[in-house]
C-alpha cells in the first residue's frame, strides 16, 4: 500500500502547505509545469518524487524529467504526461498509446482543471490534479491524495490550497 500525493502547474511557486498535505504520502508525483528545476529538488528532499516536465520547463528540468513516464506502483499501471488531454478528447502526442496499451491509471496536467473521471471504452481512471501554482486561470489551487493497494486506487482525496491570488 503505497499513499500518493499528485500536484500539477506549480509553474515555480512553492506553498508550505504541500509539506503538511504530503507528510503522509510515501511518493509525490508531479504532472508536468514543475517550473524550475530547484522547485523539484524542493520535492524531492521531501518524498520520493517522480514527475514528468511540461511546456513551461526550462531546460535543465526537461534534461532532469521525462515529457512521459510509465511505470507499475502496487499493481496499477500508471502512465504521467503533462499535455494528454482527457477521456473522449485525448491529445493526439499520447491518443494512439492509450488506445493501443491502455495503463489503469492515467495522469495529466495542464488545462488547470481538477478532473477525475473513468474511462469505460478504455477501462482507465483519468486524473488531473487542477494546478497547485498561483499562474493560470484557475480559481482555486488543488492537489489530489489517493492510495494504491493491490491492484486498486483508493481513497482519493480532493485538497484545496486556497484561491488563486496573484503573487504581487
Amino acid at each position: 500500500m503505497k499513499e500518493i500525493g499528485l500536484l500539477s502547474d506549480t509553474h515555480g511557486c512553492w506553498d508550505d502547505k504541500f509539506e503538511a498535505h504530503f507528510a503522509t504520502c510515501d511518493e509525490i508525483w508531479h504532472a508536468g509545469d514543475i517550473g524550475s528545476l530547484s522547485l523539484a529538488q524542493r520535492f524531492e528532499r521531501l518524498k520520493p518524487f517522480r514527475a514528468v516536465h511540461g511546456n513551461i520547463d526550462d531546460g535543465p528540468t526537461r534534461a532532469a524529467y521525462p515529457a512521459t513516464t510509465r511505470f507499475t506502483l502496487e499493481g496499477v499501471d500508471v502512465l504521467i504526461k503533462h499535455i494528454g488531454g482527457y477521456p473522449g478528447r485525448y491529445d493526439p502526442s499520447i491518443g494512439a498509446q492509450l488506445q493501443a496499451n491502455p495503463p489503469k491509471l492515467f495522469i495529466a496536467g495542464h488545462s488547470h482543471i481538477l478532473k477525475v473521471i473513468y474511462d469505460k471504452k478504455l477501462e482507465c481512471l483519468h486524473m488531473n490534479p487542477g494546478a497547485a501554482g498561483w499562474y493560470g486561470i484557475h480559481q482555486v489551487r488543488t492537489l489530489l491524495r489517493f492510495i494504491l493497494d493491490d491492484g486498486n486506487i483508493r481513497d482519493l482525496r480532493v485538497i484545496e490550497l486556497g484561491h488563486n491570488t496573484p503573487l504581487f
